[in-house]
């Protein structure tokens, strides 16, 4: 059943929750909400399986969450600052794609993430200047009304997605949902605006970068530009390809760091 917390901002954030245990916030990517990601429902009821409190919420400006363009990176922290406190003020920290880049500034401006896992982040080469590029043109595209223009862009690397989702009965949930695509273009220029050591230096929960065990070489470049960049952190490969994993298998390899009972 949905639920709804509020950012102090006043925007409200919509969630289901499942589970009890361990409290686990999933921070979706570029293309995920609640109506149109069964994926991550099943991983939310796998991961309440294994031990695990869930909150799987639509970030703002999509799906069942209010907020108003323009959509950035700040209001994706704030609307997870408002789902910690939820959960008791602490909790573990999944973010999936670009959703890994904002769970990233959630950990270095949030007290209480005592563990990040992260899949698949899309980071580009560090101190580089193509994230702040691409930003510029998303926000472009969104400051002119044109949704459409701003989903091919941000999906123009994933063969058939546009063409795909535009053709299918979902198109107006990602039409909506398209502005706050400047949130996930802002939170990658981030990782690219200053050393990330530096950028990085107030995180210090452990932090597991997941890989698909047939994934991009510049995910696994990423991964080890994260890992070198923080204090405490470690890659881990599951089965998977295509930026694309099984629920069960991720599922298991998240509950495998949880402390033995």
């Amino acid at each position: 059943m949905t639920e709804y917390a509020q950012t102090v901002d006043g925007v409200r954030i919509a969630y289901d929750r499942e589970g009890a245990g361990q409290p686990l916030v999933l921070v979706g990517g570029a293309g995920q909400f609640r109506a149109v990601d069964p994926a991550t429902r099943e991983l939310t009821a796998a991961l309440a399986d294994r031990g695990f409190d869930v909150v799987h919420h639509d970030r703002p400006g999509r799906g069942d969450s209010g907020g108003e363009p323009p959509f950035g990176l700040a209001g994706e922290v704030a609307a997870i600052r408002a789902l910690l406190e939820l959960v008791g003020g602490r909790a573990w920290l999944y973010g999936s794609s670009s959703g890994g880049a904002i769970a990233l500034a959630a950990a270095a401006g949030l007290p209480g993430v005592d563990r990040l896992l992260l899949w698949e982040v899309p980071l580009g080469e560090e101190g580089g200047t193509d994230g702040a590029q691409f930003l510029a043109a998303i926000r472009a595209l969104v400051a002119a009304g044109d949704r459409e223009g701003t989903l091919r862009l941000f999906t123009e690397d994933i063969p058939g997605w546009f063409d795909s989702v535009r053709a299918g009965p979902q198109w107006p949930l990602y039409e909506r949902m398209a502005p706050t695509l400047e949130a996930d273009a802002e939170a990658l220029a981030w990782t690219q605006s200053a050393p990330r050591r530096q950028l990085w230096a107030s995180i210090t929960a452990p932090t597991v970068v997941l890989l698909g065990t047939d994934t991009f070489p510049f995910m696994a470049d990423a991964a080890d530009s994260i890992c070198r960049s923080l204090p405490d952190a470690e890659r881990a490969e599951l089965p998977g390809g295509g930026h694309r994993w099984r629920a069960a298998d991720l599922a298991d390899r998240i509950a495998a760091y949880l402390p033995a009972q």
